[in-house]
């Protein structure tokens, strides 16, 4: 019998959406989000993610107000 290969998911973000409210940095179970200095076409500070400490739980994508998020299949 083949192996089946695991599915990877990850999470981008559309950083031009964000509008620095910090709900994802608080609610991040990981710590994989902190705010950044890179300022967006807005003039908000916007949300730096680690990919490394990311576990693609995808709370961040429910907290924020503006589909900042997505989860996407590898």
């Amino acid at each position: 019998m083949a192996e089946e290969k695991k599915r990877k998911a990850k999470m981008i973000q559309h950083v031009e959406r964000c509008k620095e409210c910090g709900y994802c940095v608080r609610s991040c179970p990981v710590e994989a989000l902190s705010c950044s200095d890179v300022v967006n076409k807005k003039g908000y500070r916007v949300v730096s993610m680690d990919e490394e400490k990311c576990t693609c739980c995808a709370i961040c994508y429910t907290v924020c107000p503006d589909n900042v998020f997505e989860r996407v299949e590898d």
